[in-house]
């Protein structure tokens, strides 16, 4: 029998990989801070394997958050909000939207939403 992960599980997965990449770190760098393997690391991102307690605590220390940012306000709240933005569920995604707000010409970050919307029509 397969094991399918809980969602909060993946949730936290994606907002630790979320607040890795806003570091600019690499899953190979979190995962020396944690002292477990970069294969490990992409493991809890996935959801794949649960991250305990204890190693959430200190990735949240290594990363300068608190453990609760790695969780949603109201997991069981019917109707609300996703959990996490689709746009940073994938690792192309959260590439995507940190290149953007680095883009400080107002003008070329409106030409690239008209881009990637026509894309998306298409």
């Amino acid at each position: 029998m397969s094991r399918r992960s809980h969602h909060i599980d993946q949730v936290v997965g994606m907002r630790i990989a979320a607040r890795r990449s806003a570091l600019g770190w690499s899953q190979s760098a979190l995962a020396r801070a944690l002292g477990v393997s970069f294969q490990q690391v992409q493991k809890y991102e996935t959801g794949a394997n649960r991250i305990s307690a204890s190693r959430l605590h200190e990735a949240a220390a290594a990363m300068g958050c608190s453990v609760a940012d790695f969780f949603p306000a109201r997991p069981d709240a019917e109707g609300s909000e996703p959990l996490v933005h689709p746009v940073m569920a994938s690792a192309e995604g959260r590439n995507l939207a940190e290149a953007f707000v680095r883009i400080c010409d107002a003008e070329a970050r409106r030409a690239l939403t008209r881009v990637a919307q026509a894309m998306a029509g298409a």
